[in-house]
């Protein structure tokens, strides 16, 4: 392996991987490293893994609750653990694999340690045999995040979870205390209650997902209610001891302290960039908080030195970073890109699902934009209905005057794979009539975003118009 390349990336997560795969693809001598995981967080004990899991915790209660269209099992459904998460593993070694195939394949050199920078771009990287160096005119910071540890809760200690630990459990709690109430503690307390367990999410705020549309808070906690989910808001978690049978978790709030009993307390109330141990402060790296300042080509201040992901700023999601990895590695290639995406589609796998893509209504009534908005509700749609899967609805916001689609919000099934097409509208710059005249296939759930476009010109055809 020689010591000296065009590009270095360190971290190979979604945004790495892809950087090193595209630098490799352009013809730049390229080395990646990674401390730990090929494909990062999201792809070994991350978004890929939960999905699995949130998947057969679905399939699981549709069984259960198979009889209300017909379907009945013979006999008791149950879920056998150790082969839930064998088959969660294969998943995420079939994915991680593949990685390592392609940034291969691509003539892309790899290297597992602890990288830091050094003056003059250099990269030290410790090794299971020893310090190695290296040197490269462009170094990618591609370092991803880790999960918030607060007061009274050490991810070391057996019944404090954090989200990789509770990915990996072997067993099924009886149950659960969830502290935060946003996307991932939702979308692993939904697993959970799903499969039987008693959850407790303990929020901070007044609500769950804050920050999210209200509309669309009711329908994803009505359902998570349905499952058997409790709800503790404007409390905040004190700590934990053990008891006789688990852990008591106490915790305060308007009426006082308390104390919940739990046999595991998963703690998600957050990510902080992996910025530490990289020898930043040193070289004098601009931040912005527990960030990285970089520009719209991800440069730093540091020339030839450049962040993407999680370490260069919100949102910190996964397709942000592979959209930004990819930038990075055209711009070390000479070519004149620069990050300038209208909207990063946010999704959170909830049962039902949420998908973002552009403005919210409530961010576009805090800016006083003079908006309209068609609200579709998935009771109206035909395959919803015949999927016997009809909470949530679809929202598409447009400009009053211009008639510019500004955003759409939709909740409830398979919103996640319906939402891209909102996002190219807005990167396209489609007026509502644009996508109102697209013909969309019948019957599918994408029916949904159509009507909902007609419905803010006050021309839907199966809801009435307001």
């Amino acid at each position: 392996m020689s010591n000296a390349y065009q590009a270095i990336v360190i971290g190979a997560g979604p945004g790495g991987y892809p950087c090193g795969i595209r630098l490799g693809q352009l013809g730049v001598k390229t080395l990646v490293i990674e401390q730990e995981y090929w494909g990062g967080v999201c792809l070994n004990v991350g978004c890929i893994p939960s999905k699995a899991l949130i998947n057969a915790a679905k399939r699981y209660q549709e069984m259960v609750n198979g009889s209300q269209i017909g379907l009945v099992v013979d006999g008791t459904v149950s879920v056998n653990v150790t082969q839930l998460q064998a088959w969660k593993q294969s998943v995420v070694d079939k994915l991680t694999g593949g990685v390592r195939t392609l940034l291969k394949g691509n003539k892309v050199d790899m290297l597992v340690g602890t990288a830091r920078i050094g003056k003059g771009n250099e990269v030290i990287v410790q090794t299971a045999e020893g310090e190695q160096r290296f040197t490269a005119p462009h170094v990618v910071l591609a370092t991803g995040s880790a999960p918030i540890q607060i007061p009274g809760f050490d991810f070391g200690d057996a019944p404090v979870l954090d989200s990789t630990k509770a990915l990996a459990l072997g067993t099924i709690p009886k149950k659960l205390v969830v502290i935060g109430g946003g996307y991932i503690g939702l979308e692993l307390g939904g697993v959970f209650a799903k499969l039987g367990t008693e959850v407790t999410v303990v929020e901070a705020l007044d609500s769950a997902l804050p920050g999210f549309d209200p509309d669309v808070v009711k329908v994803v906690w009505r359902r998570m209610q349905k499952d058997g989910v409790k709800g503790l808001f404007n409390h905040k978690a004190l700590g934990w001891e053990a008891a006789k049978d688990g852990i008591l978790v106490e915790v305060q709030g308007p009426d006082g302290k308390a104390k919940l009993e739990a046999d595991y307390v998963l703690v998600t109330v957050g990510r902080r960039p992996n910025s530490r141990g990289l020898g930043l402060e040193d070289l004098g790296v601009a931040m912005d908080g527990p960030f990285v300042k970089v520009d719209r080509q991800m440069k730093t201040n540091v020339p030839g030195l450049y962040a993407i992901g999680d370490l260069a700023g919100q949102p910190m999601l996964a397709h942000k970073a592979t959209h930004e990895g990819e930038l990075v590695a055209e711009v070390i290639a000479g070519h004149n890109h620069q990050f300038d995406a209208k909207t990063v589609p946010a999704v959170v796998f909830t049962d039902p699902e949420v998908a973002v893509a552009g403005l919210t209504e409530p961010e576009c009534k805090a800016k006083k934009l003079d908006i309209k908005v068609g609200k579709v509700p998935f009771a109206a749609i035909g395959k919803a209905i015949a999927n016997h899967d009809t909470d949530g609805f679809v929202k598409v916001i447009i400009d009053q005057k211009t008639k510019l689609i500004l955003g759409v919000t939709v909740v409830g099934a398979h919103a996640s794979d319906i939402i891209s097409e909102a996002a190219l509208a807005i990167e396209m710059s489609a007026e509502a009539l644009d996508v109102g005249l697209t013909i969309h296939p019948h019957p599918t759930l994408g029916e949904g975003i159509m009507e909902a476009a007609k419905a803010a010109l006050g021309e839907a055809i199966h809801v009435l118009n307001r």
